[in-house]
């Protein structure tokens, strides 16, 4: 079906990959193998052309490096023992260029370790890096944790480094409500949302992510209404880099950004397509890592060559992570004076409550 084909055109590959494949979920080839084929096809187009993967992918400029949101505390099913929700990141919007804000990272997430130290919490990591301290009493001590290692760090909280969340809550959700163990309660939608807006006055978070559970459509209303003109709000799960439960989301006023994973959506040629999809609604959208990774850096590529400022690709631990941000380096010095690095830019509806 794809023998003979021109590696160049990658649309045609794509479609003829997914017809092969003849399912609306990629159930008969599976999304990786498929993936697989779309991404040594653009790899062998880029090396035929003699450019880089990100300009040979570019739907525009790809000058721009992303903000990195950066994983550098772990909890949920991303680690034993610690916080119920999943996911909590720098991101160092004050930044004046890519490197330097891998610099501010690294920085944050060793004062991080320090800061864990004098507590007598460990330091071991979870799956995408970050540290995972069990003994956490409530999911908003992770939140006071950062902040101490930011300002121990020589930064200004909200100004050069801000945070983002993902909370990963369908993993919470039982019955109708969403179960915090760590804090013995349960709360409903009306209550995460709550929560998320008390949060927001207290701590700069910039973004969560899956605020909600990925089936609570009414609740997503409810947090976009109350936090959506502040904050971005991300569908992962809600998604699934799926264009028609993103669609859906745009129609329904239900989040304001999109996680876009590759191998969950299949082919290139989609991924492009949904990119471009949220762009026209004015959706955000954050290339994405999976939580088991390899070496990798399509990613790294990609984000550029889709201009979508903004990358989520682990913490500043494991080879895994570390060589997506060393990717993206080596772009940002082949780029030389046309580099550009968004920072807080690349939240527009971020504002203190």
């Amino acid at each position: 079906a794809i023998k003979g084909r021109d590696a160049i055109d990658q649309r045609g590959l794509d479609e003829a990959l997914i017809a092969l494949d003849g399912t609306p979920n990629k159930a008969k080839l599976g999304a990786n193998a498929i993936l697989g084929v779309s991404l040594a096809a653009a790899r062998a187009a880029a090396v035929a052309k003699g450019v880089p993967l990100y300009r040979h992918l570019a739907t525009g400029p790809a000058t721009t490096l992303p903000v990195p949101l950066m994983n550098i505390l772990n909890g949920g099913k991303h680690a034993t023992d610690s916080a119920d929700m999943q996911e909590f990141m720098v991101v160092p919007i004050g930044a004046p260029t890519f490197s330097e804000a891998i610099r501010m990272g690294s920085e944050i997430f060793h004062e991080l370790k320090d800061v864990l130290h004098e507590r007598g919490m460990s330091t071991g990591v979870g799956d995408e890096g970050g540290f995972a301290p069990a003994g956490l009493a409530t999911n908003e001590q992770p939140l006071e944790l950062m902040l101490m290692a930011i300002e121990r760090a020589g930064y200004r909280a909200g100004e050069d480094a801000a945070i983002a969340l993902d909370p990963a809550a369908t993993e919470l959700y039982r019955d109708g409500d969403y179960a915090l163990a760590r804090e013995q309660r349960s709360l409903d939608s009306k209550g995460m949302v709550g929560l998320y807006a008390d949060w927001a006055k207290r701590f700069p978070i910039v973004s969560i992510e899956d605020g909600l559970a990925e089936d609570d459509w009414d609740g997503w209303k409810q947090l976009t209404a109350a936090l959506g003109d502040r904050m971005q709000l991300v569908g992962d799960d809600l998604f699934v880099t799926s264009v028609t439960r993103l669609e859906r989301g745009i129609k329904e006023k239900a989040a304001n950004a999109v996680l876009i994973k590759v191998n969950q959506i299949g082919t290139l040629t989609e991924t492009i397509d949904a990119v471009a999809l949220a762009k026209r609604a004015g959706f955000a959208s954050v290339i994405s890592h999976r939580s088991g990774e390899t070496e990798d850096t399509t990613i790294a590529d990609l984000a550029v060559a889709l201009d979508t400022g903004q990358i989520k690709t682990g913490s500043l631990s494991r080879t895994d992570r570390v060589a997506k941000y060393n990717r993206l380096m080596e772009i940002e010095r082949e780029l030389g004076g046309a580099a550009r690095y968004p920072g807080r830019a690349a939240f527009p509806r971020f504002r203190r409550a």
